[in-house]
């Protein structure tokens, strides 16, 4: 829970110092999904997942099960048939986790390259947490750092200008060319 430090001062010939009350073993994970359909306003679907203590054997991620979940609310919240553009994180790779879309005709995958996190609209968002919600701030417990994630989480969701400037960043576009049949 150590803060990202975004700007700070000090006197002249003195190193700034900020600080905090320590360090948790406590983790978090957020997964996201950032919906775009011509016409309509963007979205932006999360899931935050607080796992146990360092010291437990469980694992401190999302499993395949946990992005399974996602999905299916994601589809009804949609109400509509998703193509999902995930990057080659080893879970969204995870064969369980594949087997369930591709028996599921709701769902149309494709990969992006491996090592371009500039083509995903999602790290945009991170980013915007990083410097809005979490720079400069001494959370004072976890509980505390993961409410102030999901009221920014929640403010990103209601401005679809945000969420559509997460796109444009990644320089890609809701348009696809289609070949013209001959």
């Amino acid at each position: 829970m150590t803060p990202p430090t975004r700007r700070t001062w000090a006197r002249r010939g003195h190193t700034p110092l900020v600080h905090v009350r320590g360090r948790s073993q406590r983790r978090f994970s957020i997964a996201a999904l950032t919906c775009y359909k011509h016409g309509e306003r963007s979205r932006l679907i999360f899931r935050p997942k607080r796992h146990g203590a360092h010291k437990e054997a469980k694992r401190r991620s999302f499993t395949w099960t946990d992005y399974r979940d996602l999905l299916i609310a994601a589809y009804h919240q949609l109400g509509a048939p998703i193509v999902l553009i995930w990057d080659n994180l080893n879970v969204h790779k995870d064969a369980r986790l594949r087997a369930f879309v591709d028996s599921h005709d709701w769902i149309t995958t494709h990969y992006l390259p491996p090592y371009a996190p500039d083509l995903n609209p999602v790290e945009g968002i991170w980013s915007l947490l990083r410097r809005r919600c979490q720079a400069n701030t001494a959370f004072t417990d976890p509980d505390h750092l993961l409410a102030a994630l999901r009221r920014r989480l929640r403010q990103i969701q209601y401005r679809s200008d945000i969420i559509d400037s997460c796109l444009t960043a990644t320089g890609l576009s809701l348009t696809t060319s289609r070949r013209q049949s001959q």
